[in-house]
């Protein structure tokens, strides 16, 4: 996946009227959801559209209520079967004139909010296109009926970790059970 997508809908909040919502529609055409399945890794994307509203929060501030709307075609984890995958999401986005500031360190623990951004001069409404589907394409699709796989890796010539090795209290009861003598008979 590019770091930045190439698919762009710039909307420029200045032009806007302050007192009343807009409706927000994207759908991409044919070229550019190829250039975007391109972008993401995936087989293709066969419909995608963002619909919805912007509307006026105070003076100067927006918020987006949107629905994502699209249906994909990935590789299946287990086969390289192609997935089709239908998604419908809701898009939610506050810009704010004024957002809070965030601390600066080493570690900052996450906003509660995380739809708040700060307000841009320019909104690109294929960006908010393209991070929504990104982060609500299926990690690992599956063909139907594809069975899962089971691996395992470890050094040359040690015994591999199993599923009862990860339970680290199945141990500790063989223990209890060998100590208190149930074990035996």
């Amino acid at each position: 996946m590019s770091d930045r997508p190439r698919y762009s809908h710039p909307l420029r909040l200045a032009d806007l009227s302050g007192g009343a919502a807009v409706p927000v529609l994207v759908e991409p055409g044919p070229e550019a959801r190829r250039q975007i399945a391109g972008d993401l890794g995936i087989r293709a994307v066969r419909k995608l559209r963002l619909a919805g509203q912007l509307r006026p929060i105070g003076v100067s501030d927006w918020q987006l209520d949107a629905t994502l709307g699209a249906t994909v075609v990935q590789d299946c984890v287990i086969t390289l079967a192609p997935v089709v995958t239908r998604i419908d999401e809701p898009v939610i986005r506050t810009y704010l004139a004024a957002p809070p500031e965030t601390p600066e360190a080493d570690e900052v623990e996450m906003p509660e909010d995380d739809t708040v951004e700060a307000l841009p001069a320019v909104l690109d409404l294929g960006a908010v296109l393209f991070e929504a589907l990104a982060l609500a394409l299926p990690p690992y699709p599956h063909a139907e009926g594809a069975a899962p796989v089971e691996l395992s890796v470890t050094e040359p010539g040690k015994p591999a970790m199993t599923d009862e090795d990860a339970k680290p209290f199945a141990g500790l009861a063989g223990l209890r059970d060998k100590l208190t003598g149930e074990g035996d008979g």
